[in-house]
């Protein structure tokens, strides 16, 4: 963790990385922002820099492609002690330059299910010799439908292998397939991942439709740092952000109808603080990971208690506080109160003024 520049590890890692180096399956549950990415990075990574064995040895499935962008990042900052050579495989970038990478000698490959069940079918990629998989945002894979290409790749793989589950939830519905996939895994859960976490402040403001955007406005003008804004429909996302950048504000926006080049080019933007807002459909609930949001707007509801659970999570990361806003017309007060019982919180009320 030293040359990482990691001297105290967080919660999940410091349950999940000994069982991990021990050989043990993991099925680890935590709450956004807990570091899950590096629990399972760097057992992977320890355990390749020990192996003499050549071609690919360790996978990561991911269900987006952003999140796996955002896992090779990771990768690519820690490799550098280890020299283990990593390659993305995702749907919307060029598979020429992705295929080059694992021909070049990849011993990790980073991927989203879909790309990878493609290149599997067209016996583009080898994985005999896999001995370490990761399911990251296991649930989130299932949610997206992704369970018949996922069980399509563990029929690639060895049947002796370690297995490392990291989610946010896990429902019900999901434990059959954690069952079936994992061998007596050691149990790592930390913290509830029904309710975001403590630094979060929860608020919410009644307020008319026609009034949203100003009253966005008026928060961005009151308070500091950066906003990651969450709107139900791609339509209602370019209309925002667009109506954003007008007022003045450095504003970009992903949705599911943006190229790969122009999401990675928004997300990059609001990394480096060339935009102070993201206006996302819920593409980017769980597949972004971005470090110092400080405050989250849900603009619109959102469609299912999780979600919330999902979209607040982006901000009070990494021990950080952070702010969650919620915006609601009079109509939509008792979905709200809806949300508080289904999630077991409150969220505080706030006069919605507009100046």
């Amino acid at each position: 963790m030293a040359s990482a520049k990691l001297t105290t590890p967080t919660p999940v890692q410091a349950a999940a990385i000994p069982a991990a180096l021990a050989g043990r399956d993991v099925l680890a549950t935590a709450q956004t922002g807990t570091g899950k990415t590096l629990a399972f990075l760097l057992p992977i990574l320890e355990k390749l820099r020990l192996s003499q064995a050549n071609g690919v040895q360790a996978l990561v499935l991911v269900p987006t492609r952003e999140l796996a962008m955002q896992v090779v990042d990771a990768l690519q900052s820690l490799r550098r002690s280890t020299k283990v050579e990593g390659a993305l495989v995702v749907g919307g970038l060029p598979e020429s330059r992705q295929l080059a990478a694992i021909r070049a000698g990849a011993r990790l490959i980073v991927a989203t299910p879909g790309r990878l069940e493609d290149f599997l079918d067209r016996k583009l990629v080898r994985l005999s010799g896999v001995e370490m998989l990761v399911l990251d945002e296991a649930d989130r894979m299932l949610d997206m439908g992704f369970l018949p290409a996922i069980r399509r790749i563990l029929k690639a793989l060895p049947v002796k292998r370690q297995t490392l589950c990291f989610s946010a939830t896990l429902e019900k519905s999901t434990l059959p397939f954690v069952r079936e996939t994992l061998n007596d895994p050691v149990r790592v859960e930390i913290g509830s991942t029904s309710q975001p976490i403590d630094q979060v402040r929860l608020q919410w403001f009644e307020v008319a439709s026609d009034q949203k955007a100003d009253l966005l406005h008026d928060l961005l003008g009151r308070e500091t740092g950066t906003f990651l804004v969450f709107a139900r429909t791609k339509h209602g996302t370019e209309r925002l952000a667009k109506r954003l950048v007008r007022g003045g504000h450095e504003a970009a926006m992903i949705h599911g109808d943006r190229s790969q080049s122009q999401r990675t080019a928004a997300l990059r933007g609001f990394q480096s603080g060339r935009y102070r807002v993201l206006v996302a459909t819920d593409i980017a609930a769980r597949g972004v990971h971005v470090d110092n949001i400080a405050h989250v707007v849900n603009y619109d509801l959102p469609q299912a208690p999780e979600d919330f659970i999902h979209r607040v999570g982006r901000t009070g990361r990494a021990s950080a506080r952070g702010v969650a806003s919620t915006f609601a017309s009079r109509q939509e007060s008792g979905e709200i109160r809806k949300l508080e019982r289904a999630l077991k919180l409150k969220m505080e009320r706030q006069p919605a003024a507009v100046r």
